[in-house]
């Protein structure tokens, strides 16, 4: 092949932040981390499962009600193999109150493919990661940077704010445009020495002081580098989110006694509330009578049901529901066994019950038709 023919090689992608500012950028939130983190439990660990699931609990949930969390259950799940081998319904009895249950159903899931597949130790690549249930491209990054020292990006809420505003990176959250560019700035910021502590330095940048509303700009370690602070658009960048209302559902309720106790039920594993016990529901509209509410009890649990009477409504503000749970009194000929609408029914006391792997919504439902007199025959 002559010289003037021969194949180019491809070239380098352009990087998009320049070198002097990069190492500029990432010593300075280093150092400033080094001297300003809060003392957080998970910090205090290099064990990668309890770096996971501190990981997994702070998902949605603020720092403050994950501690006791994340540290109750440890004491209960202290292994992977503890967690993997225990079932489900006591998982999901220890994450009660945190929400997102799907969150504790692939904790449990992944748990059992690491003993599986990985010898009951996580794998320490995020492209083994992402293998697993519930390692999304977050997590994986998290828990290789952190707990394996991979220089794996990582980008959640307060990283994506930090890195707007100091690129002034433009588009709404969820943008595919502004998405990638932001995995691309945190892909090259996290190369070099301690890409662990670094993604930390930039979560906790965001979660204290490059804060969405009143950030505390004075006290910023990289704000000579930050371009909307130059450019006066801090508190333009990034873009509020503009949420969807909560969509109403309302349940009606079996509050059903027999002989001191309440008849509970577990739903499928999948969905909302899935795995979790509940006093037996069906969905209805907010006007369905009573005769339909109960024959769609009577199809969920597959016996006949009655409404007696109403015992109260409970009203639970969910982040994408408005919950109103419809407690109904009901009786029926037969005590159901079993029910094709739910994996498993059991008699419980109210003592009983609260050990179960239930919502906080039901669990108030519980304690509201228990104080109406539930109990009554």
């Amino acid at each position: 092949m002559s010289p003037s023919r021969k194949r180019k090689e491809p070239s380098a992608p352009q990087a998009l932040v320049e070198p002097g500012l990069r190492e500029s950028l990432r010593s300075q939130l280093l150092e400033w981390y080094d001297r300003q983190k809060r003392d957080l439990p998970w910090r205090r660990t290099r064990d990668p499962y309890a770096i996971w699931l501190s990981e997994v609990m702070l998902q949605q949930t603020q720092v403050t009600t994950v501690i006791p969390y994340w540290e109750r259950f440890l004491q209960r799940f202290p292994t992977v193999e503890a967690l993997a081998s225990a079932p489900l319904p006591d998982v999901l009895a220890a994450w009660r109150g945190l929400g997102y249950y799907s969150r504790a159903r692939n904790l449990h899931r992944a748990a059992q493919e690491v003993v599986a597949r990985f010898g009951g130790k996580l794998p320490s690549t995020a492209a083994e990661l992402l293998t697993l249930p519930g390692f999304g491209r977050y997590t994986s990054g998290a828990v290789a940077s952190i707990a394996f020292g991979e220089p794996a990006p990582l980008v959640d809420g307060n990283v994506a704010r930090v890195l707007s505003r100091l690129f002034e990176v433009e588009g709404a959250p969820g943008d595919r445009a502004r998405e990638a560019k932001l995995w691309a700035l945190a892909t090259e910021l996290v190369h070099g020495e301690r890409p662990g502590d670094f993604n930390q330095a930039l979560m906790e940048h965001g979660a204290t002081v490059c804060r969405p509303e009143n950030p505390l700009c004075l006290l910023c370690p990289v704000r000579e580098g930050c371009l909307a602070y130059r450019h006066g658009r801090v508190d333009e960048l990034p873009p509020a989110k503009v949420r969807a209302a909560p969509k109403r559902m309302t349940l009606a309720v079996a509050v059903w006694a027999h002989a001191g106790r309440l008849l509970l039920a577990r739903r499928a594993e999948k969905g909302l509330f899935g795995g979790l016990w509940e006093l037996p529901a069906a969905e209805v509209d907010d006007d369905t009578p009573d005769t339909e509410s109960a024959t769609r009890l009577t199809r969920a649990l597959g016996a006949d049901v009655s409404v007696r009477e109403h015992l109260g409504t409970v009203r639970r503000q969910l982040t994408h529901r408005a919950l109103a749970l419809r407690l109904l009194r009901v009786t029926g000929r037969q005590h159901p066994t079993h029910a094709p609408a739910f994996r498993e029914l059991r008699w419980c006391t109210p003592d009983e019950a609260s050990s179960l792997g239930m919502s906080t919504a039901m669990h108030k439902a519980l304690e509201a038709a228990v104080a109406a007199g539930a109990l009554r025959e």
